[in-house]
């Protein structure tokens, strides 16, 4: 709470000065009576009444006196506007995705767990979703609604592209297409891949060029431990079996996308390591929020105003009646 005008605060000296002024006064006019119980009676209640007007009339003084500062209370109004990223989160759909790298999930499991939780960490940015393997298409346009985007992503499934290759040259190409002329104060691919480009009509150094042309930044997370890693498969007859997958991921390919456009080239060997990566990646890409505050004052006066009313009324009413001065 503050007052508009404090000055007046300084009235409330003078409230001591008038309860010694009237006070003093019906003490001097005081005169001696005889210890006469009648007289003893007349003088207490007149003794009552002065005390009671008196008090009544000082505390309408120190109300009017408090109102007259204009006492307010603030009320705090944060206003917050954002510029966001626009973000395409580029996954790789092709067969190979389901190595256990990560044991007791896959590779692919564990991209959708992570990626889903890089989603939750930028509740101000657009977010899509482009799957690829030997063909690419968008699964979830660029988005605010995260909600919707959880959605998108649990649908995402090794094989979705019906195609088992790996275009990644096309699939940047796409994110592109849908990043290009988004209004975002900046624009990211993050390319989730465990391959190398064996498919497409486009290579993937040209489509990082495409997107570095238009102020795109890629940054790329190669996914599987080194060396040959447990896959598995169905066979004909015996059903469900593992075998060991040997090492495809590009890893020179990755890092001249990510060095072409500005990004950067990430490893993905343990489950932990994935989910430091997109930690990495939220570090690197920060959202611009701007936070404004205003106080808004509201009166308080009348809280003083009509007490001081009400206590006049009285002090008036008792003058008038029960303390009533008969001549």
């Amino acid at each position: 709470m503050q007052f508009q005008n404090p000055l007046f605060l300084l009235l409330l000296l003078i409230i001591p000065v008038f309860y010694w002024y009237f006070t003093r006064k019906h003490s001097a006019s005081a005169i001696s009576y005889p210890d006469i119980k009648i007289l003893s009676e007349v003088f207490s209640v007149n003794n009552t009444r002065n005390n009671t007007l008196l008090y009544l009339r000082l505390a309408v003084l120190t109300l009017l006196i408090f109102a007259f500062a204009r006492p307010q209370k603030g009320i705090v109004t944060n206003e917050s506007s954002t510029k966001g990223i626009d973000i395409m989160l580029c996954v790789d759909t092709s067969g190979t995705m389901q190595a256990l790298d990560f044991q007791p999930k896959n590779r692919m499991q564990v991209a959708k767990e992570t990626a889903k939780e890089f989603i939750k960490a930028r509740k101000h940015d657009r977010i899509g979703i482009v799957v690829f393997a030997g063909l690419s298409f968008t699964q979830c346009p660029l988005t605010i609604d995260h909600d919707a985007l959880y959605d998108f992503m649990d649908k995402v499934e090794v094989g979705m592209t019906q195609v088992d290759r790996t275009a990644i040259g096309n699939a940047l190409l796409t994110s592109v297409g849908r990043l290009k002329d988004s209004p975002g104060k900046s624009k990211i691919i993050v390319l989730l891949s465990d391959g190398r480009n064996n498919a497409g009509e486009v290579d993937p150094i040209t489509a990082a060029k495409a997107a570095q042309s238009v102020d795109i930044k890629i940054y790329t997370v190669g996914i599987g431990v080194p060396g040959k890693a447990l896959f598995p498969y169905q066979h004909p007859v015996l059903g469900l079996q593992y075998g060991y997958l040997p090492e495809e991921l590009d890893e020179n390919m990755m890092r001249q996308i990510a060095d072409i456009t500005g990004g950067k080239y990430f490893r993905a060997k343990t489950y932990g390591g994935f989910r430091d990566i997109f930690k990495q990646i939220d570090k690197l890409e920060k959202t611009e929020i701007k936070e404004s505050q205003y106080t808004e004052y509201g009166e308080l006066f009348y809280w003083f105003i009509f007490p001081a009313l009400l206590l006049l009324l009285a002090e008036i009413l008792l003058a008038r009646t029960v303390y009533r001065k008969i001549p």
